[in-house]
């Protein structure tokens, strides 16, 4: 099974970590990914409160997964997580980006977001890695769904 790191922000509040969260680890998870949510996974680190050993948990699945599906809302999107998507680009992991967000946050008319987010990601086909719902997301047209069964 494929291993997906889940970067987002949706831990940090309390409503979206018991709504939203919830949501895109079991449509994930439905589809046949090994999700690997960091803030479930570094539960006890969090209750050491050690931000040290965390980022460095963090960063050690970045690196083990097989690939990334960030969340990338906000303007600009979470810092953190535009760290870790960095990271699996430098590692050229298989990307997948999730935004919701109507507001543009870009420097260019060409994407939705900086240029820099889609440097992991194929030239003519990004639209492909990029979901803008929920439902979109175990979609057989698109990327995320083709590299998990291999097409």
């Amino acid at each position: 099974m494929k291993t997906l790191y889940l970067a987002s922000p949706y831990g940090f509040s309390e409503s979206q970590r018991n709504m939203i969260l919830p949501k895109l680890v079991d449509i994930l998870q439905k589809m046949g990914f090994v999700v690997w949510e960091p803030f479930a996974r570094n539960q006890d680190l969090a209750k050491h409160n050690d931000p040290y050993m965390i980022g460095q948990a963090d960063m050690n699945d970045v690196y083990n997964a097989d690939g990334i599906f960030a969340v990338v809302n906000g303007t600009p999107p979470d810092e953190g997580v535009m760290v870790e998507l960095g990271m699996a680009i430098a590692r050229q992991k298989q990307i997948f980006l999730f935004r919701d967000d109507f507001r543009r946050c870009a420097d260019t008319d060409a994407y939705p977001l900086n240029l820099m987010v889609f440097a992991g990601l194929p030239n003519n086909t990004w639209q492909d890695h990029y979901y803008t719902s929920i439902p979109d997301i175990n979609s057989p047209k698109k990327a995320l769904y083709k590299w998990l069964h291999g097409i």
